[in-house]
């Protein structure tokens, strides 16, 4: 008579392979909106890097849960259709960015699909009108700015690059693929002069050393150049000789700075930088307009998508010249400044002094005069404003908006607002507030791919009255 097999034992095996650093096999069926696969094993969720939808393979359990885990990739049992050999030979260790392992047209449907769950899950929309994404012409070569940390390789040799996926280590890089290749000589070759002249780079557990992060930017209009050192105490020993060298062997290189930042943070800039040789600022063309743009400004790193969304902001408000338009988080007046062209007044609000300072400067630079700019937070600047606007830009960080500001709209009754976002969670949430008691419409959603390669998506969303 044959073994009867009790039908509890197959649950309690499959029990005992729910624990760290066991393999299971999973298929992905979606991706995060940080950009990790999504797949299933029995009832449980685990969420896994460097995955593709569509994608069968062997996951080794880092961190286990009751209902769900993160796993770690361990291999590749069937390719998804959408799976392809990354252009960088080290995408899969660095962190740089989190995508170039999937076709870069199902990168762009992913993208619009999260910005569509996130209105329909989190802002309760009912089939959002959510345009097809803009997108540029290449999705590699196309950062206007890139800041590597510095590190000793074991050899006693001067890395910089970006940091290993979930780790301080230092990737060693001498060319990344996402930014303007014209900058990749610069990243390759200071490294080794940091190294002549015996700089000592930072070491963050013991917070010492000097040299902390090499900054490089670029107009990609302009060709212009900066490159910046970070160091902690704001000072070299012989940088003054090695920035005329720079300036003589890159002839865009239009300035070198030091940026002092003495604190022991993940920032990357501290708040005073010295130009040490040629300008502290390079020159872009964005929109028609001349900006000054200096080596800790926030400009957005794909200027040409950047550039095309603010087209289809214009288009969209179909302005008339008689508007009154307010440009909230207006940063050094990116927005504001193109859009004042066609308003008879803009006003820009903005928390850093330094942004403000560079916005009134780039109004001066292109003879705009009808645009005003105030520093303040925008949740106090806003109740106190002597005008009513008829537009109101909302650019805020990735957390969205202050709950005060959302309340205050809802007070003075904009007829229209445009709220532009890094993160379709927050954009939801925050549309879900203004729209919810019928005093706002939400008429379109336009995405742009901004960040190529990795899983950050920007979007536009339209409400009228």
């Amino acid at each position: 008579m044959g073994r009867i097999e009790n039908p509890e034992s197959k649950i309690l095996k499959s029990e005992d392979l729910w624990q760290q650093g066991n393999l299971v096999e999973v298929t992905i069926a979606d991706l995060t909106d940080s950009g990790d696969g999504v797949g299933r094993w029995g009832d449980r969720v685990v969420f896994v890097p460097d995955m593709v939808v569509g994608d069968r393979a062997l996951v080794r359990l880092v961190r286990v849960k009751p209902g769900y885990a993160h796993g770690k990739l361990h291999e590749i049992l069937q390719p998804s259709a959408h799976r392809i050999r990354p252009s960088c030979i080290v995408a899969d260790k660095c962190g740089g960015c989190q995508w170039q392992h999937i076709k870069y047209q199902y990168q762009l449907e992913t993208k619009r699909n999260q910005v569509i769950q996130a209105l329909e899950r989190i802002g309760g929309f009912d089939n959002p009108n959510v345009d097809r994404i803009l997108a540029g012409d290449s999705a590699l070569g196309y950062r206007n700015k890139a800041t590597y940390p510095l590190g000793i390789s074991s050899t006693g040799q001067i890395q910089a690059g970006y940091y290993q996926k979930a780790s301080h280590k230092i990737v060693n890089l001498n060319q990344c693929p996402l930014q303007d290749a014209r900058l990749n000589p610069l990243l390759a070759e200071v490294k080794l002069d940091i190294q002549r002249q015996r700089w000592q780079v930072y070491d963050e557990t013991r917070h010492k050393g000097q040299v902390r992060h090499l900054a490089l930017r670029i107009g990609r209009r302009t060709g212009e150049m900066l490159l910046t050192l970070v160091v902690k105490d704001g000072k070299l020993l012989g940088i003054e000789a090695q920035a005329q060298e720079w300036m003589k062997r890159y002839p865009n290189l239009v300035g070198v700075s030091l940026n002092r930042n003495g604190d022991r943070t993940n920032a990357i800039f501290g708040r005073e930088t010295r130009c040490i040789a040629g300008k502290p600022y390079l020159r872009e063309e964005f929109a028609g307009l001349q900006f000054q743009i200096l080596p800790d400004t926030f400009f957005q790193v794909y200027t040409e998508v950047a550039e095309g969304l603010l087209e289809a902001i214009a288009s969209e408000l179909n302005l008339q010249g008689d508007e009154v338009l307010l440009d909230a988080y207006c940063g050094i007046g990116t927005m504001t400044l193109p859009l004042a062209r066609q308003v008879r007044q803009a006003i820009g609000l903005e928390v850093q002094p330094e942004a403000v300072e560079q916005a009134q400067a780039n109004a001066e630079l292109n003879g705009i005069t009808n645009a005003t700019f105030q520093v303040g937070e925008v949740e106090k600047l806003l109740p106190q404003l002597e005008v009513t606007p008829d537009i109101v830009l909302l650019d805020p960080p990735r957390k969205g908006c202050d709950r005060s500001v959302i309340d205050t709209l809802l007070q003075i009754r904009p007829d229209r607002i445009v709220y532009v976002s890094c993160k379709p969670a927050t954009l939801a949430r925050d549309l879900k507030l203004l729209c919810q008691n019928g005093e706002y419409r939400l008429t379109r959603v336009q995405p742009a791919d901004l960040f190529p390669q990795t899983a950050h998506v920007e979007a536009a969303a339209f409400l009228v009255r």
